[in-house]
């Protein structure tokens, strides 16, 4: 790693050992894996391994978004996976938020996962005239600025967050061309789905969760909805019902592989 690219203080991957058992989980869009960090102590605290992985481009400065492709990022999963595999864990649960609920559900349709976690998981962009354009227009304008605060209502989370403060044109044309493979592949999920999401999320609109449900091929799958928090559920007022929810599902599904 090049001094251009040391990752931000605080938000580096994370690695938590206990058991055999194990979450690897996937931070969101610009973000960092700090967003997953609570989530991993609360699941660290229920007796399981925990790997927060970075992903690429993130948490060092935007420049380096520019240079990533969504295989990237999906390959930054897949190295979390082989090292945990390598060092004898398992069974396996990828979890993620955001995009990186994207990317967890992508893993899950062609890796052997215990079960997949997605919180707030986008099933595509919302329409934009300027999306059919976004690589052209990355080649004369390289970032979108982002207007308003996150979409977050808890006030420590407000003010520990860290993020990009722009969305690379040419990374979110990345995240465009990733869902639409999603899409292709939701029906191909056969290992048990969590999915979760808040009904006041401004970023990623509630409807996304019931699109990716109905395309999802497993039967094992289960919707979680809260009230009180934003985009950021896990570092929000409702993490605490997300991150119960998602430990009693790692518990069942690992339980079912043992």
């Amino acid at each position: 790693m090049t001094a251009q690219q040391r990752i931000i203080p605080s938000a580096e991957p994370f690695f938590f050992p206990a058991g055999k058992t194990t979450c690897l989980l996937v931070h969101g869009f610009t973000a960092t894996p700090k967003e997953m960090r609570w989530m991993g102590e609360y699941l660290h605290h229920e007796g399981f391994t925990v790997l927060g992985v970075r992903l690429a481009g993130h948490a060092t400065r935007p420049e380096d978004l520019l240079r990533v492709r969504w295989e990237d990022w999906l390959a930054s999963v897949e190295d979390g996976w082989h090292v945990l595999r390598s060092a004898g864990y398992g069974p396996i649960v990828v979890a993620g938020l955001s995009l990186g609920g994207a990317l967890s559900l992508l893993f899950g349709a062609r890796y052997p996962v215990a079960g997949v976690i997605a919180i707030a998981a986008p099933y595509r962009l919302r329409r934009h005239p300027l999306f059919p354009l976004l690589r052209p227009l990355s080649l004369v304008k390289r970032y979108f600025p982002k207007h308003g605060p996150p979409d977050l209502r808890d006030p420590v989370a407000l003010r520990e967050r860290i993020a990009y403060p722009v969305n690379p044109v040419r990374a979110v044309a990345e995240v465009r061309d990733l869902l639409a493979v999603l899409r292709e592949e939701l029906p191909r999920v056969q290992v048990p789905v969590l999915l979760a999401h808040s009904r006041n999320d401004t970023y990623v609109p509630p409807e996304n969760m019931e699109h990716i449900y109905a395309a999802l091929g497993t039967a094992d799958k289960t919707k979680v909805w809260v009230e009180n928090s934003g985009h950021i559920v896990t570092r929000d007022a409702d993490r605490q019902i997300v991150f119960r929810a998602a430990a009693a599902f790692v518990r069942r599904v690992t339980t079912q592989k043992a």
